[in-house]
């Protein structure tokens, strides 16, 4: 069940005709199936083995594994920026497959994808107010909704920050304004790929709760992908467990960390710091 849309000032800012929790699926994915080439060898791989899942309006699902796990190929073609893969993917009821590259370059702006590496997602020769000019040239009428100003205090910065180019930013400081540059596109969609990876424990608490707090106020959905189990508790309603590109366990996330079904699940829990669970248990 997803939780209660906001109503207050930041929603009624941000609030999109006809996303409402009648709506249907945001995220729809049946059989997935995505190959890659090994770079050495050549042969063939399966990055994800038959995904099926499905994320509603204002909800948050972390696809939880180890590296190599398939993760992020499956965000990447959930949001047609990496290899399509086999199988059947709609967003907000539109098959991915079937969609003309027009139509999906005006579906682009309902998912906004907050990547591991936020310096690597700025333009280094752009200021961070020049960044967001860009993508105010290219979506005037889903951006003019905040000024930069407003926008930046959004995300707990500084105005005097808009000015900055990315290397005298601080990793957490690149990373809140990667999320001021999805929020400000007013998505239905975010998919947050290992956002807090790398960042210092204090700073990884403060973007986790931006972006709780960014789902709780504008409505919109989130794929969170993590190797880290205790992230996910903190910030997702379901979860999903992928191993070797399959999905070997999905549910509600209290009822997965409290009553794990598959070894391997065990063994991620195993391994968070303070778990009573045992690898093998």
């Amino acid at each position: 069940m997803t939780e209660a849309i906001e109503t207050g000032t930041a929603a009624d800012l941000v609030r999109r005709p006809g996303l409402t929790p009648q709506d249907g699926l945001v995220l729809e994915i049946e059989d997935l199936v995505v190959q890659h080439r090994r770079e050495r060898s050549r042969e063939l791989f399966t990055a994800v083995d038959h995904v099926s899942l499905s994320i509603g309006p204002g909800e948050s699902m972390g696809v939880v594994g180890e590296s190599g796990s398939g993760k992020t190929t499956l965000a990447m073609a959930a949001t047609a920026l990496g290899a399509p893969g086999t199988g059947t993917i709609r967003l907000l009821g539109r098959d991915l497959r079937s969609l003309k590259r027009a139509e999906l370059r005006a579906l682009r702006p309902e998912v906004q994808v907050v990547f591991q590496d936020p310096h690597g997602s700025l333009d280094p020769r752009q200021s961070v107010r020049s960044g967001f000019k860009e993508l105010r040239a290219l979506q005037p009428r889903r951006t003019d909704w905040i000024d930069d100003e407003d926008l930046v205090g959004r995300v707990r910065l500084a105005p005097d920050l808009l000015d900055r180019y990315p290397h005298q930013l601080s990793g957490g400081q690149a990373q809140r304004v990667c999320i001021a540059r999805a929020l400000m596109m007013r998505p239905r969609l975010i998919v947050a790929d290992e956002p807090t990876s790398g960042l210092d424990v204090s700073v990884q608490a403060d973007v986790l709760e931006l972006l709780r707090e960014a789902r709780r106020t504008t409505g919109a959905s989130m794929l969170f992908i993590s190797h880290d189990l205790a992230v996910v508790r903190s910030i997702c309603q379901r979860v999903v467990v992928m191993y070797r590109g399959a999905v070997v366990e999905q549910g509600d996330a209290e009822q997965v960390f409290a009553r794990p079904r598959h070894d391997y699940t065990r063994r991620l829990l195993a391994a968070m710091p303070g778990s009573r669970w045992r690898a093998g248990r």
